[in-house]
Order: structure tokens, then sequence, then C-alpha cells
């Protein structure tokens, strides 16, 4: 039978070729392992913060009582006058990309306590943020409401943005906070400290 005769040379060059293989694949192992101590190093940085993350969140949660968080779907009021109900439902409207209209009520009710000399520094500053056409965190309010509170923010009071803040706080109350109380946030939290009272 005939048998293959390779010429020496295409031996050696066969087996340089099969090493260079192999040398890859020890490379691209090394590079693999390199990899994988890396992001177990990355992972081991970044635990101790992860970890502080859930344990103020937890520590938020700790000082809630269930008894609270039931008070929360009463009303958005109660809500609202809670400090931890503000944090959730903030959460809760950031995921649904609506989240200036917490921040707007909020900013409206420190408004209210502000000290006359300071009205108008606070009054600009809500209506660039919240009102204006053009604003980075624009609220949902007509064009008719927009403009006459545009006036009262240019010669400011206490009051200047009292209709406005009535109009977001109807929209949240109508629209972001029954979708809360169904939101698995809420549920969650509220299940959560529901169990930890009967353990």
């Amino acid at each position: 039978m005939p048998g293959f005769f390779f010429h020496h040379n295409d031996m050696t060059e066969l087996n340089e070729k099969g090493n260079c293989k192999l040398a890859e694949g020890k490379i691209h192992k090394k590079k693999q392992k390199a990899f994988g101590a890396d992001l177990k190093n990355y992972l081991r940085c970044m635990v101790p913060h992860i970890e502080s993350g859930i344990k103020t969140s937890n520590s938020r949660n700790a000082m809630l009582s269930a008894e609270e968080v039931i008070q929360w779907s009463q009303s958005l009021e109660k809500l609202l006058a809670s400090q931890s109900g503000q944090g959730v439902f903030w959460e809760f409207l950031k995921s649904e990309f609506s989240e200036e209209n917490i921040e707007f009520w909020l900013a409206c009710e420190d408004y209210k306590k502000t000290k006359s000399d300071h009205l108008h520094g606070k009054a600009e500053k809500i209506y660039k943020e919240f009102v204006q056409s053009d604003a980075i965190k624009q609220i949902n309010i007509d064009c008719q409401m927009r403009e006459v509170t545009a006036k009262r923010a240019k010669d400011p009071t206490h009051s200047s943005f009292d209709e406005a803040q009535k109009t977001v706080y109807i929209l949240m109350e109508r629209d972001s906070y029954p979708r809360f109380l169904k939101s698995k946030a809420y549920l969650n939290l509220l299940n959560k400290l529901q169990t930890s009272i009967s353990k």
C-alpha cells in the first residue's frame, strides 16, 4: 500500500503550527484565568460597597413598621407624610420616569417654609427646574397654568406654586399612586415587614 510521505520541512512546519495553536490555546486559557481573577478581585472590592448599600436599605426598612407601610395605602397624603414613604415612592416614580412630580411637590413644600428674603432665589430655581417650557424636569401642567405660574414666580409669595403643586398632586394621586400600591416594590416591602413580625 502506498504510504504518505511528508517532506521533512513540511513536518516541522506542521509541528510548529501545532505548537503555535497549543501555545495560543494556553495564552487564551491564561487570559481567561487572568480575567476571572480580575473579576474576582473587582467583586471582592465591590462587595463591601454592595453590602453597605443593602445594609442602608435594610436599616431604612428596619425602622419601618408594617403598620406604617399599611398606612401608606390609606391615602397619598399619608404616604407623603412619611419620609420613608417619600423615598420608596420616589424610587417607584423613578422606575416610571416620572420622579419630577414628587421632586416638584417636595420643592414646593420646602418653598413654603422659606424666609421671605430668600423667596426670589428659590422661586427662580423651581421655575427653571420644573416649570419653564424647556425645563430639565418639566412637570405636566397645561400652558395656561405654566403662564400663570411664571408670572407668580417673577413676583413671588409663599403661595406662588400652590396651584401647580395641587395639579401635580392630583396627577400623582389619580395616576401613579394606585399603580404604586399594586407594584412589586410596595407589595414586597409590605410582605417582608409582615413576615418579620410573624417570625
